[in-house]
């Protein structure tokens, strides 16, 4: 029998792969049409609860650049409680990236398991990656999905 934390876990990872194909649209949310990281996060979360996941406010292509101190970081917080090192990562987490240790965190991405996971960016659209070295470097901080 599957415990509660692994049917999320496999909710999360089948949700976000339905995800693969969305062509790249910032700020979009919808699975087919198109999506950013976090368009994809959002909609995953939606798929996954039922309920919108907390918007942390407009951004331009830029947003994460500047003083604007570490909004996408901030809301993962708010939403996934604790972050953790990825050395503790299961498949279904959420990993937040950062280009560079002082900048803030700019993308999103959902571990799959096998060292892979599923993210969407400019020129590429939604797909699953290999989380390689230069990938797995940039690793800022894990988040678990709330059990449901």
């Amino acid at each position: 029998m599957m415990d509660a934390a692994a049917g999320t876990r496999s909710r999360v990872i089948a949700a976000a792969r339905r995800w693969i194909g969305t062509p790249y649209r910032h700020q979009g949310t919808r699975r087919g049409v198109g999506c950013d990281c976090l368009g994809l996060v959002r909609g995953v979360w939606h798929e996954v609860y039922g309920s919108s996941l907390p918007d942390p406010g407009p951004y331009g292509a830029d947003w994460a650049a500047g003083d604007a101190g570490d909004p996408l970081m901030n809301a993962a917080r708010e939403a996934f409680g604790v972050p953790f090192p990825l050395a503790s990562a299961q498949p279904g987490d959420l990993l937040v990236f950062r280009w560079r240790a002082q900048l803030p965190a700019r993308h999103l991405g959902i571990l799959t398991g096998q060292g892979r996971f599923v993210h969407a960016y400019s020129g590429a659209g939604a797909l699953e990656s290999a989380l390689v070295p230069a990938w797995r470097r940039r690793v800022a901080a894990v988040f678990a999905f709330p059990v449901s």
